[in-house]
């Protein structure tokens, strides 16, 4: 053997080495993973049987039975989503997730605390058994687990769809019509002025809204087009909902319109923060679109121009303050109302991110208590956390400006600040810090 092929050999037994050391090390790594989901899982639901026993006795009794219980549970929930900086329905929904991982799926749970599996082989597990009635539920877990155990989670899903589809004991007609009433529209903002646009309808529906975008993007290709496939199926859907066209528009018109001429048949009612150097024409900063964030100064003003109804919010640039707000009535309480809600943005509950405009007013300090209706007493809150406000162990003071101050039941002190309606405050350290809330010990 040659001197390189010995060191050839060297090099790769040492290679080998060290890839079972990487190897063995991630393995232990992943297990421990396991180990703590399932700790984390028997602690949520332990977590949930504590605070259906104390609803009675912790929720006011002008509450019926069934809301005393919801209420004590969402109160449980909110105390943990503020002690880890998690969103609310995160908590809830990793809850119930719990709870049937726990009592309806013990040998499932038991594989995960041994490291056997990991979480998301049983999030799967637990995603697909919450469609199945009691009656099947046994045979699908005897028959999933094993699958779990030996082959990846993304092969697991598409066995456990197979499993669930083959031991469900109720008929997939049934389960269709059920299904249908979920059908819905969801809105996703994203980076960069995009946003996402989710369409949870029938199979049929959505395969054919796929084949029409696709013949109407590969037609528009035929034509010469320029843009991908990708872009032009997307171009193509717009056109679709938003302008109009039509099938046969695209057979006698082949090149699909674009994004910009498909926005010109939008006629929303539109509120946009400027900041007052955008509008003199001397800055390029970002405007701000209610519900959605940072756009371009191009688009706002394309979307001014078509919208029936504008309120244009004129901020200053360096401190964000109200400036103006476009007014076309003078009555107090409508003034009122719009300016709290301008001021606060989101439900002024810590870790809340519901949208100022679905969310009530609340007085800070009530009403029968002698409490006024200005700006410096109102702030928003959304239905669950106005109604939690009120619960024993729950309190929160708004300050005159907006900001707020939580004490849940643990005792601990939420702090937050509302986000200025500035368009940079996104790239604003000092703004960022000032728009966050932290955690401390209440004294």
């Amino acid at each position: 053997m040659t001197e390189s092929t010995t060191s050839a050999v060297r090099a790769g037994d040492e290679y080998a080495a060290q890839l079972a050391e990487f190897s063995d090390e991630y393995a232990e790594i992943c297990r421990q993973q396991a180990v703590l989901a399932a700790r984390a899982a028997r602690l949520l639901a332990r977590s949930a049987a504590y605070a259906d026993a104390l609803a009675d006795s912790v929720v006011p009794a002008v509450y019926p039975p069934a809301e005393r219980q919801a209420l004590s549970r969402r109160s449980t929930c909110a105390a943990l989503a503020m002690a880890t900086r998690t969103p609310e329905q995160t908590v809830q929904r990793a809850t119930n997730d719990a709870e049937r991982l726990v009592n309806e799926a013990p040998a499932v749970l038991a594989s995960l605390e041994a490291g056997r599996i990991s979480a998301r082989h049983a999030q799967t597990i637990i995603d697909q058994l919450c469609d199945v009635p009691a009656a099947g539920r046994a045979a699908f877990l005897e028959a999933a687990l094993p699958v779990a155990e030996e082959t990846t989670n993304a092969n697991l899903r598409k066995r456990a769809r197979v499993l669930r589809e083959r031991l469900h004991p109720e008929s997939i007609t049934a389960r269709t019509i059920r299904s249908e009433a979920d059908r819905r529209v969801e809105f996703e903002p994203a980076a960069d002025g995009m946003a996402w646009v989710h369409l949870f309808t029938t199979a049929p529906i959505a395969q054919g809204i796929v084949e029409r975008v696709e013949a109407a993007a590969a037609e528009s290709r035929k034509a010469g087009d320029a843009r991908t496939c990708g872009q032009l199926q997307a171009d193509a859907l717009a056109a679709l909902a938003l302008a109009g066209v039509t099938p046969e528009d695209v057979m006698s018109n082949r090149v699909l319109p674009h994004p910009i001429e498909v926005q010109e048949h939008i006629k929303p009612t539109v509120q946009i923060t400027v900041p007052a150097l955008s509008m003199a024409g001397v800055s390029d900063a970002p405007a701000t679109l209610d519900g959605y964030g940072p756009i371009d100064p191009e688009t706002a003003a394309r979307l001014a121009v078509n919208a029936p109804s504008l309120t244009r919010i004129l901020v200053q640039p360096e401190t964000g303050a109200v400036l103006s707000v476009g007014r076309k009535q003078y009555r107090v309480p409508a003034d009122l109302q719009r300016a709290v809600r301008l001021r606060d943005g989101t439900c002024r509950a810590p870790g809340c991110g519901r949208r100022a405009r679905a969310c009530d007013l609340d007085h800070s300090v009530a009403w029968e208590d002698g409490g006024t209706t200005d700006v410096g007493n109102l702030a928003c809150l959304c239905r669950h956390h106005h109604r939690m406000k009120h619960l024993p162990g729950w309190n929160l003071e708004h300050g005159p400006v907006g900001s707020s101050t939580g004490r849940h039941p643990t005792g601990n002190i939420i702090g937050r600040n509302p986000i200025p309606h500035r368009s940079d405050h996104l790239r604003s350290p000092s703004v960022s810090e000032g728009s966050s809330w932290a955690l401390r010990q209440a004294q």
